[in-house]
């Protein structure tokens, strides 16, 4: 674990293996799913918010609650219900009898992780008091701001097939999403792995080490910040956000917002990869995750059951990869 809070110099070499070291310590307790950890850690170095969406069951709290532990960060839980008001999540100024003073008392929004249970169970009135605090840091109530934690990092967890007593997530406050992560059934052979682990342990969750602390993912991420990227994949990440916005099935493509998010979770990939610069897969294989809960189908599309993630498979598979000269080097 690192002690030392001055701020140090670091390379993306050593990021990338700090950052690997908290994947393994997770992948103790969060079981057969290596992918959905690496994406929610590439939200972590990217300086995003990450939406998992899956069914009940499969792990999504415990993926929240490990990155938490691991990653020595703040953490708050939020249940949302239908009855929840925008004050339960930010905050509220009460009265206080002795100074004859209104007090603000902090909403759970003020941590470092903040973890936003079943979002998709409260009115869109409650879901939008988070807008604020997922774009800018920050919490304004009544009409004073009050900058939150560095970092600041939302998971926020969705159920996809219930729809009674749900709210769908309004579309600015998806867009707010860095990316979307779908987590998925064990196969046998895991979940066989998973039954073990817990009898072997004779706990309900394994124990996990913290490795690192706030001033660590600070600094993590101003490596990211310093990591290049050519021209011609820039100009290929346009691309793909522009076919969303062509593409014959989709009535609403991805904004320019997408594009952002796709290219910082390019350098976000490198560094977890220990390169200070991003290769053509980096992009692509983190355009589906970036993007596909950026657009909407068209509603004839519902009926034959296809997804965004399916289209946007298709628009991946469509558009030409470029080749740089750093991945020419790589592979002579």
């Amino acid at each position: 674990m690192t002690t030392d809070s001055t701020p140090q110099l670091r390379t993306a070499e050593q990021v990338g293996e700090q950052a690997g070291a908290v994947l393994r310590e997770i992948g103790r307790a969060v079981v057969g799913k290596p992918d959905a950890l690496e994406l929610v850690m590439l939200g972590v170095l990217a300086g995003g918010h990450v939406l998992v969406e899956d069914l009940p069951g499969l792990g999504k709290t415990l993926l929240a609650r490990s990155f938490a532990t691991t990653l020595g960060l703040d953490f708050r839980r939020i249940q949302f219900t239908p009855d929840l008001l925008p004050s339960d999540v930010t905050g509220t100024p009460l009265y206080d009898q002795r100074t004859g003073e209104m007090v603000f008392h902090p909403g759970p929004v003020f941590t470092h992780l903040l973890l936003a249970d079943e979002i998709n169970r409260t009115p869109p009135k409650t879901q939008a008091a988070l807008l604020e605090a997922m774009a800018e840091s920050q919490v304004t109530v009544d009409g004073e701001t009050r900058p939150l934690a560095d970092p600041f990092l939302v998971i926020a967890t969705a159920n996809p097939v219930e729809y009674e007593g749900t709210y769908s997530l309004p579309e600015a406050q998806l867009d707010r999403f860095q990316l979307r992560v779908r987590m998925g059934y064990l196969t046998a052979r895991e979940e066989l792995a998973m039954l073990r682990a817990r009898i072997d342990r004779a706990a309900p969750e394994a124990v996990l080490e913290r490795l690192a602390g706030p001033q660590d993912v600070v600094a993590w991420r101003a490596v990211v910040e310093r990591v290049e990227i050519d021209d011609d994949l820039l100009e290929y990440a346009v691309a793909l956000v522009a076919a969303t916005r062509e593409h014959p099935q989709i009535s609403i493509g991805a904004s320019p917002r997408g594009g952002l998010a796709l290219v910082q979770l390019a350098r976000a990939r490198a560094v977890l990869d220990g390169r200070d610069y991003v290769v053509p897969e980096d992009v692509k294989d983190l355009a589906v995750p970036a993007l596909a809960h950026r657009v909407s189908l068209r509603p004839e599309l519902w009926v034959r059951e296809m997804s965004t993630d399916d289209v946007l498979r298709e628009i991946v598979d469509g558009v030409g990869t470029p080749t740089t000269r750093r991945t020419a080097a790589v592979s002579s």
